[in-house]
Parts: structure tokens; sequence; C-alpha cells
């Protein structure tokens, strides 16, 4: 076991990915780390609401249908509003930073789109600067700008995909829920 954690940190030092990943962001420019950020939270919070959907709800859900079930009579007024009580609590833990997710996902081409303006900018200065349309001095601005628009729209496209499972997943296990305590056994 000693000898895989001696080897994972040689290899990847050798492959050199996390130099690749700087010159990247620095190609990018400073938006290109605000939009990482951005999609570290947002991925975050991804995996958090993954992790309860498989691993906490479940135990949720089997001690609400449980408790449901022993109870001798489910038709009065009093068990109904416990029935919708636990069904609002399920929905809130459910849906619990979604909008937040989505929000994130909406930021993302923003940020993208900022770093496109600052880098068009970057491109103007150095034209009225140096007087001249040099390729070679336009080519920093030029991936300033480009960068961190395909980062926004690659990072959005991902959110939005993972956003949209959670919302399905979200509303099928509250369905099944609800199902479950409006039978009787």
């Amino acid at each position: 076991m000693d000898s895989i954690w001696a080897w994972l940190p040689q290899t990847l030092l050798q492959h050199h990915w996390l130099d690749s990943l700087r010159y990247f962001m620095q190609q990018g420019g400073q938006v290109l780390w605000w939009l990482a950020a951005v999609v570290a939270v947002c991925w975050v919070l991804i995996i958090e609401r993954i992790a309860f959907l498989w691993l906490q709800f479940p135990r949720q859900r089997k001690s609400y249908t449980q408790v449901w079930h022993q109870r001798s009579e489910h038709d009065s007024w009093y068990a109904r509003s416990i029935r919708d009580s636990w069904l609002s609590q399920a929905h809130e833990s459910l849906f619990q930073h979604l909008n937040m997710i989505k929000l994130l996902v909406a930021i993302c081409p923003m940020l993208g789109l900022l770093g496109t303006v600052t880098g068009m900018i970057s491109v103007f200065d150095v034209m009225a600067n140096q007087g001249s349309s040099d390729p070679k001095l336009m080519a920093s601005g030029i991936s300033l700008a480009t960068l961190p628009t395909m980062g926004g729209m690659v990072a959005a496209l991902t959110g939005m995909f993972a956003h949209s499972r959670l919302v399905k997943a979200c509303q099928s296990r509250e369905i099944k829920l609800e199902k479950s305590l409006r039978s009787r056994r």
C-alpha cells in the first residue's frame, strides 16, 4: 500500500499536468481564475447533492414510510397533516442547493463574456500603444479573449446537464416518497 502512495506523486510530477494547468490559467487571465472558483463551488454543491440522494435520502425515506405504515389510521386530518409535513420536509431537503447550482451555472457564461471583453480591451490597448496591428503583439490579448469564453461555455454546459439530472432525480424521489406515504401498506 505504501508503494502506491509513493508512486502517485512521482507519476503526477512526471506528467507536468499542474504546470500545464497553471500555463492555461495564465493564458486565460484573471477572469479564468474567477471562473474556476465558481465552477469549483458549483461542483462541490453538485457532489453534495449526489451524495445526499444516494446515501442520506434513502434512509430518510425508509424512516418516513416505516413510521407511516406503523400508524393504525391514515385518514384523519391529523394523519394527513403529519404526512404533508414529511412531504414538505422531504421536498426541502431534496431541492436544497439546486437554485444555487442553477445560479452558478448561469454565472459561468457571463464570466466567460467578461473574459472576452477584458481580452479585447488588451488587444486594443496593444494596438493603441504600438500603433500597429502586429499579430504577435495581439496574440496574448486574443488568448485572453477566447480561453475564458470557452471555459465559461464548457462549465455552463456541464453544469446545466448536472443540474437538470439532479432536478429529475429529486422529482422522481419525491414522487416515489409521496406514493409510498399514500399507500396503506
